[in-house]
């Protein structure tokens, strides 16, 4: 198996004809730009119908099935953005589609993916058991779609390459998140052809990490576990085709911490007003760290996808703000006796801070007779801020044990 610039540029043919894939805007970020000394361009493919870049290839490689007539119904694996192309292109075209999503996929992303007219199977604590089982029902008439080993797929993924060389052929450096690699290889072999002074950057996440020792090794190695929110590129594996892409189109890899992630999720909301899930944000997070240098350059982040189900936000924006201490807790030693919890209270109210939530802790081994903790959860506006609650409360003749 191989893709070549021309499968691209037919795969662009194809979809330009197609309903439902749409050219993504490249915006300016001004304020990323000042925090990393670089014009910043984000390549908005999260507002992509479906939430991410996946119908390009999902719909060029079922356009090719259902043009050659010989498949009626197509079965896809997915943690949930595959499926949604998959799914969407399938209905678009005419085929029956059924998709196999491991048990913790979002609820958001199953619910889309049956919206857009397929079956959807729940199998699999992970996404090489969902796509186990999903091979098993394949049959004659009956095509397995994988999520990035096919060269159509590929090819598809591509035209965004080719998007970000119409729109911003001054560009110096694409960041691209990395699960399976079917996107950064499919733009690679684009900018290579058109752009080829371009330095293409791919993005993992820590703890879904596969490229670096499947580059030394020579061949793909699947991870026995993952641990990243960032499910979007959590596949544990490369494959043969987007391994030997990477390995001749892309310039480097580096990876990030979910933490790292997490702030970069809060920072496009505040900065950008773009709400991009983890994967999509992995390029920011890169862009924001210390492995690369940019600064100078024209950089574009490919915010892959958008697809945040409102729970999985709510969590990463808590962990995020508490990284930086705008959500804190606040463990006091107190006297267990009327009145503490009004004299705190009022003495973290001076400061200007809000508290969210407030507990009694009595059962504490390190605790004498008479005396308790007060557990305060409180809003601040950062770290210079929680330093100020802090010794107002010390001064005040307590102590603050324990702060997160």
């Amino acid at each position: 198996m191989s893709v070549s610039f021309a499968d691209v540029l037919a795969a662009r043919d194809r979809i330009a004809s197609a309903p439902i894939v749409e050219t993504t805007p490249i915006q300016r970020s001004r304020s990323l730009s000042k925090l990393v000394d670089a014009d910043v361009r984000l390549k908005c493919e999260h507002l992509q119908r479906t939430g991410s870049f996946k119908p390009r290839g999902a719909y060029n490689k079922l356009s090719i099935l259902a043009n050659a007539g010989e498949v009626r119904q197509v079965v896809a694996a997915s943690a949930g953005n595959h499926a949604q192309g998959v799914a969407l292109s399938a209905n678009t075209l005419g085929l029956d589609a059924t998709i196999v999503m491991p048990t913790f996929a979002p609820q958001a992303k199953i619910e889309a993916t049956r919206e857009y007219g397929a079956e959807v199977v729940l199998h699999g604590a992970n996404f090489p058991e969902a796509m186990a089982h999903a091979r098993s029902l394949t049959e004659e008439g009956v095509a397995f779609i994988h999520a990035f080993d096919d060269p159509a797929v590929v090819a598809g993924q591509g035209t965004l390459g080719l998007e970000i060389a119409d729109e911003l052929p001054t560009v110096d450096t694409v960041l691209v998140p990395i699960g399976g690699g079917g996107l950064i290889g499919g733009i690679a072999i684009a900018l290579n052809e058109v752009l080829p002074n371009a330095r293409v950057v791919g993005v993992q996440a820590g703890g879904a990490a596969t490229v670096h020792e499947s580059l030394a090794k020579g061949f793909p190695t699947a991870l026995d576990s993952m641990r990243t929110f960032a499910d979007g590129i959590a596949t544990g594996s490369v494959s043969e085709l987007t391994l030997e892409l990477i390995d001749d189109y892309v310039d480097e890899i580096v990876t990030v911490s979910d933490e790292e992630i997490a702030t970069s999720v809060l920072l496009l909301l505040e900065r950008a007003k773009q709400l991009v899930e983890g994967a999509g944000a992995a390029p920011v997070a890169a862009m924001l760290g210390n492995d690369l240098d940019i600064a100078g350059e024209t950089v574009l982040p490919v915010l892959s996808g958008g697809n945040f189900s409102m729970t999985e936000l709510q969590l990463v924006l808590t962990h995020a703000l508490s990284s930086r201490e705008q959500i804190v807790q606040l463990r006091i030693r107190i006297d267990d006796r009327p009145g503490q919890l009004h004299h705190l209270s009022g003495i973290i109210a001076e400061t200007g801070a809000n508290v969210r939530t407030v507990a009694h802790e009595r059962a504490v081994e390190d605790l004498e007779v008479g005396e308790a903790y007060l557990v305060f959860n409180v809003e601040t506006s950062g770290a210079s801020h929680t330093r100020t609650i802090v010794e107002s409360i010390e001064a005040d003749g307590y102590t603050v044990t324990g702060r997160q």
